[in-house]
């Protein structure tokens, strides 16, 4: 019956102890020594409570059947020291209880301080959201104005306030979920039962600040090295901007190297450098040597191989465009059955704009497959100038050497033309019933031709009226009647000449 007693009395024993999560009990155990003599005494009276406990449970209990064995002493001594044991703990219990020096009702009164108080400043955080919202609605409608890029409405003052208005709301619930949940680990601190629930919860937030810190300072020495690897690569490249500018404006003159050639090789010199620069940072980069980063770094290269094979293309063709040096900015050129300057000559196309105002582009690839025309000659002293020229038909009844006198003097009176060297007539055919020629003038107006050539013909016209001679080039066309037979349907076979007067006539 002892044996009972005691095994009811080690139940609701640990019972007790479960109640205020054992851990806790266990936590404190090192510092009963340390504990004023009044908590020991605390601790002993518990163990008395403990025994009446077994007394109780004594009387209680009914007696045992007279079968039941009586245990003998080595069996009672153990149970004593397990119940010894047991109250032990109890009194580490009590003693970390009673380290707080708090009992329950000063802990409710603090804890429902903190909770007023972060109450309290959470209003007046949202009570300066409120007055920050005003102040930036008087603000925004005074200076703010639309945001436009290039004469393209994107949004009015109206749209810029409401997005900052909506920023605005999402950092008052940042703010506030960020103190609701400062204030909760502290309220749970207050009480035993409740304390580990608070450490887990601080440790939320500071194990990962703790990381990231800890992160940040080994990272510092890799930082170092980008940071100087970046330095030495942007003054490589100002030196070489530097040598550019200068080749580009001719102050600094390289055999065989154009001027036009240094700003496209400098860009090209500037990607490589920049690619070189990647390539060595790479491996400093945080997570460079993870799966994932490699992966994602793989991923981006085959898009961009798979993607943009006709981009590149386009960029090796405009490479060697700028190599080839087939037309330059501003040059009048035909491309295909286009007529026009180029007005821009870029990595990816060519575009150009012809005497109507009509931009045309083309991608370099097509541009390096076509047969290009370069009208533009440059106005130095070793250039003569663009060859425009002009054929005039006349009948073998006006002499040549009056024909030869009209083209000249017509081409001299056209302007924008060159004296020296002057224009000249070439005979390049001599048909049936008239003779082809061909009058030349020299121009360094490039960009007037339309207007140069539509003055030529005018003076032409001009002169041929003047000296009598009619510009319509005799010409015969033959006609077959039907010929008379006793068939109606044989046509006849008789010839009849049409032409219209003699030239000159």
């Amino acid at each position: 019956m002892k044996i009972r007693n005691y095994i009811f009395g080690l139940c609701i024993t640990l019972i007790v102890l479960l109640l205020p999560f054992n851990a806790a009990a266990e936590e404190s155990s090192a510092e009963a020594a340390d504990s004023p003599p009044e908590a020991v005494a605390d601790g002993e009276a518990a163990l008395k409570d403990a025994a009446a406990v077994g007394i109780i449970l004594d009387q209680t209990i009914p007696e045992a059947s007279a079968g039941t064995a009586v245990p003998d002493a080595a069996s009672h001594k153990g149970i004593l020291g397990n119940a010894e044991t047991l109250g032990e703990n109890i009194k580490n219990a009590i003693e970390v209880d009673n380290g707080f020096k708090l009992n329950i009702l000063m802990r409710l009164g603090i804890a429902a301080a903190i909770i007023i108080a972060q109450a309290l400043f959470i209003r007046l955080i949202w009570y300066f959201f409120k007055w920050f919202q005003g102040k930036l609605t008087i603000y925004g409608s005074k200076h703010f104005k639309s945001l436009t890029v290039k004469k393209f409405h994107i949004m009015d003052t109206k749209q810029i306030l409401n997005i900052l208005f909506t920023l605005l709301k999402i950092a008052k619930y940042i703010v506030t979920a960020f103190q609701l949940y400062l204030t909760i680990p502290i309220v749970f601190s207050l009480f035993t039962l409740t304390k580990n629930l608070a450490d887990k919860l601080f440790g939320y937030v500071l194990n990962p600040l703790k990381d990231i810190g800890l992160g940040i300072l080994g990272y510092i020495p890799n930082v170092f090295t980008i940071a100087i690897i970046v330095i030495i690569t942007r003054y490589v490249i100002q030196t070489l901007k530097f040598f550019a500018l200068r080749i580009e404006k001719e102050r600094l003159v390289i055999p065989g190297f154009y001027a036009d050639w240094a700003r496209p090789t400098f860009n090209i010199l500037r990607i490589l450098l920049y690619a070189f620069m990647v390539a060595i940072i790479y491996p400093y980069l945080p997570g460079a040597e993870s799966n994932a980063f490699q992966g994602v770094s793989v991923f981006v290269g085959i898009i961009v191989s798979l993607g943009s094979s006709s981009a590149i293309g386009n960029m090796v063709a405009g490479m060697v465009i700028t190599y080839m040096r087939p037309f330059k900015i501003g040059d009048r050129i035909q491309l295909n059955d286009t007529v026009g300057f180029v007005v821009e000559k870029s990595a990816m196309v060519t575009r150009i704009i012809t005497h109507k105002n009509e931009y045309v582009t083309f991608p370099n690839l097509m541009v390096l497959s076509s047969k290009i025309v370069n009208y533009h000659t440059s106005s130095t002293e070793n250039e003569e100038g663009l060859i425009l020229h002009a054929e005039v038909t006349m009948g073998y009844a006006v002499p040549w050497p009056q024909v030869h006198e009209i083209l000249l003097a017509a081409a001299k009176k056209t302007a924008l033309t060159e004296e020296k060297p002057g224009p000249y007539v070439l005979q390049t055919a001599l048909d049936d019933y008239y003779a082809r020629y061909q009058i030349n003038v020299y121009t360094k107006a490039v960009e007037k031709v339309p207007a140069i050539y539509s003055e030529l013909y005018q003076n032409l016209q001009d002169g041929f009226t003047e000296a009598g001679i009619s510009l319509t080039a005799p010409a015969y066309q033959i006609r077959l009647p039907p010929e008379s037979s006793a068939d109606p349907q044989t046509p006849s076979r008789k010839r009849v000449f049409d032409s219209p007067p003699e030239a000159g006539k």
